[in-house]
């Protein structure tokens, strides 16, 4: 007689957990938790933005108010009196006109980059050695460009050299001595550093129009100009706004170039050397930070007034 087997029982898990299985982890946190990681990842960088950033800047503003050799501990409160001298010294405020000299070579240097960006763009044989070249001076160190082209400029040198084989020996100047050209000539220099970089976010910008938009020109027979006209030049018009703000706020605040190849002399000092001169060299920290504030809200006022030309919302469609 065959009887029927015993059913037999499978269990999982570990032998003495009486057969449960093992709940799933929990795999996103409480509300709570996911509101306040966020806030731990932030906290460290938030840390450095108000140790390095904001107290400075308050600390600026208190300075400006005072009258301080940097190394006195007792600061003697003056009010307005630095912001006074400042916009009533030719020679700290009028220095400004030096900006002038590297606002027009932005617009060179704007023009040079959308040119070649709009080139490059299309099928240009060597592009990508191209490219290189011309991004490759902005990865330089700003010293090492101001070094090579104090050679660059020296008398005899080598733009004297190309002008003596050309036959232009009548356009040789001391390039670096003579104050009617030497901003121009430091100018100059500053495009040949920073044009890589715009070159740069024209190119992103003109590659991320789609393609199809191309076909269809070529096909109504539009030619280049044309392309750049109604395609490409409105496609850009953001990327175009932005790099106008990040150029007027570099010509405002120049130091780099002219500082370290002649140190600001024959003319050549720009706002931010003067400023950089008078807390150092003159030891007058208080009348210096009157000075950085008043960079600093003339930048402000200067890019409040360019974000109304270009609202938010022409940024926000290319970001």
């Amino acid at each position: 007689m065959v009887t029927p087997a015993t059913p037999v029982r499978v269990t999982t898990g570990t032998p003495g957990d009486g057969g449960r299985r093992p709940r799933a982890g929990r795999v996103g946190g409480t509300g709570l938790e996911r509101r306040i990681l966020p806030l731990l990842f932030l906290l460290v960088p938030m840390l450095l933005l108000l140790t390095f950033t904001y107290l400075p800047t308050v600390n600026m503003f208190h300075y400006s108010l005072t009258k301080w050799d940097g190394l006195d501990p007792v600061k003697e409160f003056v009010g307005l009196d630095n912001y006074r001298e400042v916009f009533t010294r030719p020679d700290l405020f009028g220095v400004f006109s030096v900006s002038l000299y590297y606002l027009a070579g932005t617009v060179v240097q704007m023009a040079l980059a959308l040119y070649f960006a709009t080139v490059l763009s299309f099928k240009v044989r060597f592009k990508n050695f191209f490219k290189g070249v011309l991004f490759f001076p902005y990865l330089i160190n700003g010293v090492a460009i101001g070094f090579t082209f104090l050679y660059f400029f020296r008398p005899d040198g080598v733009l004297d050299s190309l002008l003596d084989t050309a036959g232009l020996e009548e356009a040789k100047r001391l390039w670096l001595g003579d104050r009617s050209v030497i901003n121009v000539s430091l100018a100059g220099v500053s495009v040949w550093r920073y044009m890589g970089l715009n070159f740069v976010l024209f190119l992103g910008a003109i590659q991320s129009i789609s393609s199809d938009l191309y076909e269809a020109a070529e096909i109504d027979g539009a030619n280049r100009w044309q392309q750049f006209r109604h395609i490409i030049a409105p496609g850009i018009r953001p990327v175009i706004g932005l790099s106008v703000i990040l150029a007027v706020q570099g010509a405002l605040s120049v130091f780099e170039i002219p500082y370290i190849m002649v140190f600001g002399a024959n003319g050549s000092a720009t706002f931010v050397i003067q400023t950089v001169e008078m807390a150092f060299k003159y030891h007058k920290v208080g009348l210096a930070s009157a000075m950085a504030v008043v960079l600093l809200v003339i930048i402000l006022v200067v890019t409040g007034i360019q974000r109304l030309i270009l609202p938010d919302k022409a940024l926000e469609s290319f970001t």
